[in-house]
C-alpha cells in the first residue's frame, strides 16, 4: 500500500511541472521526405524554408531556472507574459548553447526567475538544477528564403565609328601558283608534342560553405560569428532582404574539398549548432 501511494505522489509531481500546458501541433515530428521532390519540399528555384527569428512576436532576455525536478513534455520553457504557445529558440548566454522547443504560458507566479525551464531543455542548455542562468528566448517563424541570383552581365554595346577598311592587296594567278609550289616543296614541320592534361581541380566542391543560421537581429548574427572566430573558423555575415524583411546569414568557409567540408561541419556542430547545413554561397 505504501509503495502505491509513493508512486501516485511521484506522478503528481511530474504532472505539476507542466500544469496547464498542452503540446501544440507545431512541435509534432514531421514525416521524413526524400530529396527527390516529395510533396511539400521546396527546390532551389522556389527558395527554401528556414526558421527565422521573430522578436516582434515574443522575446525575453532574463534569468531562467530549472528546479531540478523531471518534467513531462520534452523541451519547453514557460513565461507569464505568453499569450499563445509558440515555437522558440532558447539560448544560454553564459555558455553559448541553444535549443529549439516550445514556449508556454506560466500559470503560477513563484519567487525567483520568471522563465521556467523543463528538465530536457536544461540538459540541452547545460543548466544546473537550482542555479539561475541568463537566457534569451525568441519566437521562430517559418519563411521561404529566396537566394538572390547574381546579376546578368550586360550585353556589350558598340560605340564609335568603325575603322575604314584597309587597302586590298591584289596578286596574280602566277604569284599564287608559285607560292603553292614552294609550300609543297618545303619539308613538313615536326608534329607538336601533345599537351599534358590539366590536373583535376581537387578544391572544387558544390557547396563549400556551411550556414550556421539566419538571424533577424544583426547583433545576434555578429555574436554567433564571434563565437565561430574564437573557435578557429572563418565566419562571414551576409545581409539579405526577402519580402521586405532584412535578415543576416552567418556562414563559415569556403572549404577546398569534401573532406574539409566534413571536418568543418564537425567543428561547427561541436559548438552547439546542430542545425547547420552546407550551401553554395
Amino acid at each position: 500500500m505504501g509503495q502505491k501511494l509513493a508512486g501516485t505522489a511521484m506522478v503528481c509531481l511530474l504532472l505539476a511541472g507542466c500544469q496547464g500546458m498542452e503540446m501544440p501541433g507545431f512541435l509534432a515530428k514531421k514525416p521524413e521526405v526524400s530529396e527527390e521532390g516529395a510533396a511539400g519540399t521546396s527546390n532551389a528555384s522556389a527558395g527554401e524554408e528556414r526558421d527565422v527569428e521573430a522578436p516582434e512576436i515574443f522575446e525575453a532576455k532574463e534569468k531562467g531556472l530549472w528546479d531540478g525536478r523531471p518534467s513531462l513534455g520534452g523541451v519547453w520553457v514557460a513565461h507569464p507574459d505568453v499569450k499563445e504557445p509558440e515555437r522558440v529558440i532558447v539560448r544560454n548566454e553564459g555558455n553559448g548553447k541553444y535549443v529549439i522547443g516550445a514556449l508556454f504560458r506560466r500559470e503560477r507566479e513563484t519567487p525567483g526567475p520568471r522563465i521556467q525551464v523543463s528538465s530536457d531543455a536544461a540538459a540541452a542548455l547545460d543548466m544546473l538544477a537550482g542555479a539561475p542562468a541568463s537566457l534569451s528566448v525568441v519566437a521562430l517563424r517559418r519563411e521561404v528564403v529566396q537566394e538572390t541570383p547574381p546579376p546578368a552581365a550586360p550585353e556589350p554595346q558598340l560605340t564609335g565609328a568603325l575603322d575604314a577598311p584597309s587597302d586590298i592587296e591584289t596578286v596574280t594567278i602566277d604569284d599564287l601558283a608559285a607560292t603553292a609550289t614552294a609550300a609543297l616543296d618545303a619539308p613538313a614541320p615536326a608534329a607538336p608534342k601533345p599537351a599534358a592534361p590539366a590536373p583535376a581541380a581537387s578544391g572544387n566542391v558544390a557547396k563549400p560553405f556551411i550556414q550556421i543560421g539566419i538571424f533577424s537581429v544583426e547583433q545576434n548574427a555578429n555574436n554567433t560569428a564571434t563565437a565561430m572566430r574564437q573557435a578557429g573558423m572563418v565566419p562571414t555575415v551576409k545581409k539579405q532582404t526577402s519580402k521586405g524583411k532584412t535578415f543576416w546569414r552567418v556562414l563559415v568557409g569556403p572549404a577546398q574539398s569534401k573532406s574539409e567540408v566534413n571536418t568543418l561541419m564537425k567543428q561547427v556542430k561541436a559548438q552547439g549548432f546542430a542545425d547547420a547545413y552546407t550551401v553554395s554561397n
